[in-house]
């Protein structure tokens, strides 16, 4: 059986929190002997539709890890952000396409630094990913 393919699948809007979320994505997929490509897009929202056009593409991806950060504002978009981007992923994992959901929901930077640096998300997300990528082999991918 060949390494598993991941594609990262990184919303920038809080670029050195993306980064360190890719980082730890990465090196969890390196230790498991897994390949990555990266995108990037502009936010967590936008995540989801490009997993759906790598999907559409036929990219040669066994899943996706979703990776970004929402940091609460003065509004409520921050609400509609973390539900659509969340809603988005479990869509399309229940429709059988493998996405590690890394996106981090936070009231604030220093939160957000935390789980992205020192609880190491990006990795969490990618071994979720791959987890459910050898579940599958396990049960026979009936895509």
């Amino acid at each position: 059986m060949s390494a598993p393919k991941l594609l990262i699948v990184a919303g920038t809007f809080y670029r050195d929190i993306a980064d360190a979320l890719v980082k730890g994505a990465r090196n969890a997929a390196d230790t498991a002997g897994a390949e990555t490509g990266l995108v990037e897009v502009p936010g967590a929202l936008e995540i989801p539709a490009a997993i759906v056009q790598a999907e559409i593409a036929e990219a040669p991806y066994d899943g996706y890890v979703a990776l970004g950060c929402v940091i609460r504002g003065e509004t409520t978009h921050y609400d509609y952000v973390c539900t659509e981007s969340a809603r988005g992923l479990m869509e399309l994992n229940l429709n059988g396409v493998i996405a590690g959901n890394g996106i981090l929901t936070v009231e604030n930077r220093a939160q957000a630094l935390k789980r992205a640096v020192d609880k190491n998300k990006g990795a969490d997300a990618a071994n979720a990913a791959l987890s459910l990528i050898a579940l599958r082999d396990k049960f026979g991918d009936a895509r």
